[in-house]
């Protein structure tokens, strides 16, 4: 198999030329800029980032939620061999300030609702603070402007090797590490990720998961830009109220999800219409009637989400079964994919032509993946991985990015999987989460996890040991409690605590006796989470 490497620059010169009449970037209630007027933009930017003193390798950092100056921004940067360092919005002040001075960051560029975040922050090497949406200056002492007239007045020599991003994580186990990304490393990436979905000029994205996370980076931004399609943003919180109106707008072709959006909408409007009515709820517990209720219903949420969807990509986390299953007989053109930031981030995936009931799928082309360690009787392992889009390592990590990266290239993902025939890969859980059991049994608490979101009225769910027993913290919707139940408001606490009881015998009924749950604690308020809506675990491990 033959690759070519490129560097981002080189990519968007061959798309602004292929492509530049073409939509490409803009909010959904705006006429998108054109390939050509992005270009502008990013020399212009580029231009201005001259000014500021920005050279090769010198590293600029963008805090902001999603818009069209945000991949303006990031190109221009990229463009002249800095390294961005994309921020999540979520980060506290304290997070942020460590990243800044970690990196050595010179330049950050903010959203105006995040500048509160950074006012008071002061390092060594930062030098400019620039507000996002127009490109002012937010300290009023520095009197370099920008203007659109702008231009970058040098070539650059840009490497494939060469760094150009590092992303710092917000992982389920707290530190935050500085992922070095190369230029081969995101570009390999989005050209196999275009070999397992092809994109088209036609398509157009709507992207709402942060643009900082590199899910959405190379899925939801490179990918688009090397095939010459549109992406579209959100002004708002992506919330039902504003990505329905947004969807029938836009008519998506692509999106990208984490499995916390779509099981909402399954556990909160579809679910509760078959439930409604006595017939339809007796009805939807025989396999056959379920099916085709489910088509139905896939029907309708096709129109929800514009008409026009051919692939909805879930990745992050480990979607729920009963979920997925309802998404394959309504026929919704959902994928799953299984990545990481360290692996830019596609390891494996399928298209909707090819989805199997709980697997990522086999590998992408061009990345090889092995099971380390495995367990004999179950055909678990470690997986680990090998291929272009590896990581350079961790940032002033040389002894972190040994422990993770072998001699030979083998990048150790910390996750334990098993493989079928055709090398589709079937998530178990992270490694540092399994539980062992007092006779040595692997105790997987993801698999826990997803019967217990399946109990009536359920929001999420984590479970640990505590002192050799076997604990569900359980975060019940009171909301939908309180709808249920008007009439016994005073009484709500005594509710819960009966289908506290009920659930306790619901999971005990369907685990095996290692994994009985002996202990279920009410978690009053969500539980954190990381930008891929997973649970940080480590705030609730002790």
């Amino acid at each position: 198999m033959q690759t070519n490497y490129f560097t981002i620059p080189a990519l968007l010169d061959r798309s602004f030329s292929k492509f530049s009449d073409n939509n490409f970037l803009g909010f959904t209630d705006e006429k998108p800029m054109k390939y050509k007027e992005v270009q502008q933009s990013v020399n212009s930017v580029m231009g201005f980032l001259e000014n500021l003193g920005i050279e090769k390798g010198d590293k600029v950092a963008i805090l902001s939620n999603n818009m069209p100056n945000w991949g303006i921004t990031y190109f221009a940067i990229v463009s002249m061999g800095a390294v961005a360092v994309p921020i999540l919005p979520d980060f506290s002040t304290d997070e942020i300030k460590n990243i800044l001075v970690h990196s050595e960051t010179k330049v950050i560029f903010c959203a105006e609702l995040l500048i509160r975040k950074i006012e008071d922050i002061q390092t060594e090497y930062l030098k400019s603070k620039i507000k996002i949406n127009d490109f002012s200056s937010i300290e009023v002492h520095n009197n370099i402007n920008y203007n659109a007239n702008l231009k970058s007045s040098k070539t650059y020599d840009v490497d494939v090797e060469d760094t150009a991003v590092i992303i710092y994580t917000s992982g389920t186990t707290g530190k935050s590490k500085g992922v070095m990304l190369s230029h081969k490393n995101i570009s390999f990436n989005g050209e196999k990720c275009g070999v397992l979905q092809p994109i088209f000029e036609s398509d157009r994205f709507l992207s709402f998961l942060p643009l900082s996370h590199s899910y959405e980076n190379t899925l939801g931004l490179i990918l688009p830009m090397m095939n010459g399609a549109s992406v579209y943003y959100l002004r708002k919180v992506p919330t039902p109220a504003i990505l329905i109106p947004a969807m029938q707008v836009v008519k998506p072709t692509l999106m990208l999800s984490v499995p916390l959006i779509i099981e909402k909408i399954y556990k909160n409007k579809i679910l509760p219409t078959f439930n409604s009515k006595k017939l339809t709820r007796t009805l939807y517990k025989v396999p056959a009637f379920r099916k085709l209720l489910n088509k139905m219903a896939g029907k309708k949420l096709k129109e929800t989400f514009g008409g026009h969807l051919r692939f909805f990509g879930i990745g992050g986390a480990k979607l729920d079964p009963v979920v997925e299953r309802f998404l394959m007989e309504a026929k919704f053109p959902y994928a799953i994919g299984y990545g990481l930031t360290e692996t830019s981030p596609l390891v494996a995936g399928v298209s909707p032509q090819t989805v199997r009931l709980q697997s990522t799928g086999p590998q992408i082309e061009g990345i090889e993946i092995k099971l380390n360690d495995i367990n004999t009787k179950t055909g678990e392992g470690e997986m680990w991985v090998k291929g272009p889009s590896v990581m350079k390592g961790y940032y002033k990590e040389p002894q972190l990015t040994a422990e993770v990266i072998t001699e030979d290239g083998w990048f150790k993902t910390g996750d334990l999987v098993t493989l079928d025939k055709d090398n589709f890969v079937y998530i178990k859980g992270r490694s540092k989460n399994v539980i062992i059991g007092s006779s040595g049994e692997n105790i997987y608490p993801e698999e826990i996890e997803s019967i217990i979101n399946n109990f009536n009225f359920v929001t999420e769910s984590l479970v640990v040991e505590q002192k050799g027993k076997l604990v569900a913290l359980v975060h019940f919707n009171r909301e939908e409690l309180e709808k249920k139940y008007q009439n016994l408001k005073e009484e709500l606490d005594d509710k819960i605590l009966e289908l506290t009881n009920d659930l306790k015998f619901y999971i005990n009924s369907k685990v095996n006796k290692f994994s009985t749950i002996k202990i279920i604690t009410i978690q009053k308020n969500p539980f954190e989470k990381t930008p891929t809506q997973k649970i940080k675990r480590y705030k609730y491990s002790t």
